[in-house]
């Protein structure tokens, strides 16, 4: 008996003990974590329907310094409703109010307090607790004031299309677009009874936390640094008026890891006033929803397929006679020049020679060339957290045989892709030959007060460790020579190549003559690199060629980065 007795007292014990460290925890939640919920929802001074308040998490952008900013938070504010049926004199009312909220608009506060049988109208929004607490003195018959909430963007159109909106499908408030609604179930909260009974909280997360896999709710902390996000989108916006070109984006990433400092694209939005764009396609992000074709910078790709193969280096010299017929197709340089013989591989990448590719992809084979493209993960996506990823459109890939389809692919017509497939394949040079998962989400910290690292993986490519090394050796000679007299780097080691591309008729009636693509993308310092830019756009006007658009750009973005961190000089 005395047995049981101490088997019944240890598993009581247990029990207690086990309540009072889940009690212990929730008093933590409520007085630490949760501290500002729960303190807005103490104030009942301003009773509001639960319809109109709602909660949700935070999306932080991170400085160079680790510290979080937010990006897109929770604002509280208060708001005035009228009951017209109760009011005596509107224009007495309205003169009242006008005191303490001196835009209140005249016509329309008369019209809404004329309408009949119509007991709830609001007249103001987003006042400060000073301000309703004057109204509340006034106490005037027929005005309300009410508490509410709503999504708040601090940086207006600092990285709109990445953050996304919060807004209404049907009955639904929730994520449209961006991380807002990549991650929706963790920024979601309850918002069906925001008055939640403390001990019935306690039990019912109880009962969460043994029994239901739900995701957990918290908050979303990006690898976007502020201060290089608001850099590169003044870059965009710059090039985009400078050369009224129709849209404009680039990509700042660590081709290391894959994180993300900066990505945006114009034009843009405000998601403070999603409501008045006028063009929906304004919302997406065509980083990762359109594609492209890039032309000249996917030639590295193809030049470190044919080195890795060992059909070819650096050295290897062709006749170039500025042009070459394949299958009945001229092939031409972009200045129908030749070069003549003892033309390089290094030639060819630093005078961006389509010919010299054009024996680059004869030199490889089909098959192999297929092979290495394949190898750099172009025909799939890249794993971003970010929706609506589109995949790519490459027409080798489509059983085609024929002799001018890898011919054109070879310097990077008839491949089109997304400028993030693109980045992360290029990333892959500069990351001894791996591919990473281009990622804006480093960490998920939740509401119980645990944080998820997220990680992401890496897969190799064809080419070697050596192959890469190479190629960036020859992209660092691009660079000298391209753009040394354009104030490069002095002390920074660069390897860059530039494209520029017609741009493709819809429906596959051929390409424009009038319109194109350019691009540029480059990594430094080039041996050891702590950045990968990609930048480009589409029908720049009165420019012909991707150097001249995006060369002073670049370089004014590398320097930046590369103060800003304080990168140590390679050279």
């Amino acid at each position: 008996m005395k047995y049981n007795f101490l088997k019944r007292s240890r598993v009581i014990f247990f029990g207690i003990a086990l309540f009072a460290l889940i009690l212990i925890g929730k008093l933590f939640s409520l007085q630490v974590i949760h501290n500002t919920s729960y303190s807005d929802r103490a104030d009942r001074q301003y009773v509001t329907p639960s319809s109109s308040i709602f909660e949700r998490g935070t999306i932080y952008f991170s400085r160079k310094d680790g510290q979080l900013v937010s990006a897109a938070m929770q604002a509280t504010g208060f708001k005035v409703a009228i009951d017209p049926e109760k009011m005596s004199n509107d224009e007495t009312v309205y003169q009242e109010l006008l005191k303490i909220i001196p835009d209140l608009n005249h016509d329309d506060f008369i019209a809404k307090a004329s309408k009949e049988n119509d007991p709830y109208e609001e007249v103001a929004n987003g006042l400060t607790k000073d301000q309703a607490d004057a109204i509340s003195a006034l106490k005037i018959t027929g005005v309300s004031i009410y508490k509410e909430k709503w999504r708040f963007y601090p940086g207006g159109n600092l990285a709109s299309q990445t953050l996304g909106f919060v807004g209404y499908k049907g009955d639904d408030l929730g994520g449209r677009y961006g991380l807002e609604r990549e991650y929706n179930g963790e920024l979601s909260r309850d918002k069906d009874n925001p008055y939640v009974n403390f001990f019935a909280e306690v039990f019912s997360n109880l009962g969460k936390t043994i029994f239901s896999d739900e995701s957990k709710e918290g908050d979303v902390v990006t690898s976007i640094e502020p201060t290089v996000q608001s850099f590169l989108e003044k870059t965009l916006e710059n090039v985009k008026e400078k050369y009224q070109v129709d849209s404009v984006g680039g990509i700042i990433m660590n081709p290391k890891d894959g994180s993300i400092y900066a990505l945006g694209s114009k034009p843009d939005f405000d998601p403070n006033n999603f409501s008045k764009v006028e063009d929906i396609s304004e919302y997406t992000n065509p980083l990762v929803e359109s594609i492209y074709e890039f032309g000249s910078v996917v030639k590295p790709l193809i030049m470190a397929g044919a080195i890795d193969s060992g059909v070819l280096d650096a050295n290897t010299t062709y006749n170039d006679k500025g042009s070459v017929t394949v299958e009945n197709h001229v092939i031409s340089n972009f200045d129908k020049r030749g070069r003549g013989p003892g033309t390089t591989m290094q030639d060819v990448l630093t005078q961006s020679l389509n010919t010299g590719m054009v024996f680059v992809e004869e030199k490889m084979g089909k098959e192999n060339m297929k092979n290495y493209l394949l190898s750099y993960g172009i025909k799939d996506k890249t794993g971003i957290d970010l929706p609506n990823e589109t995949g790519s459109l490459i027409s080798i890939l489509k059983n085609y045989n024929r002799e001018i389809e890898y011919a054109n692919a070879s310097f990077g017509q008839g491949i089109a892709m997304t400028p993030m497939e693109l980045l992360r394949a290029l990333g892959s040079l500069a990351n001894e030959g791996n591919l990473v998962v281009p990622h804006v989400v480093d960490k998920i910290r939740y509401d119980d007060g645990t944080e998820k690292d997220m990680t992401y993986g890496t897969t190799p490519t064809k080419i070697s460790k050596a192959t890469a090394e190479e190629i960036t050796r020859m992209l660092v000679n691009v660079m000298d020579k391209n753009l040394g007299g354009r104030g490069k780097l002095t002390h920074y080691s660069i390897a860059a190549k530039t494209g520029t591309a017609q741009v493709a008729k819809p429906g596959g009636g051929g390409y424009y003559e009038d319109r194109h693509t350019h691009s540029f993308f480059g990594y430094l310092p080039a041996y050891n690199p702590r950045f990968i830019i990609f930048l480009y756009a589409v029908n720049p006007k009165g420019v012909p060629y991707a150097i001249e658009t995006w060369a002073d750009p670049f370089l004014n973005i590398a320097n930046f980065l590369v103060n800003y961190y304080e990168v140590p000089p390679d050279r």
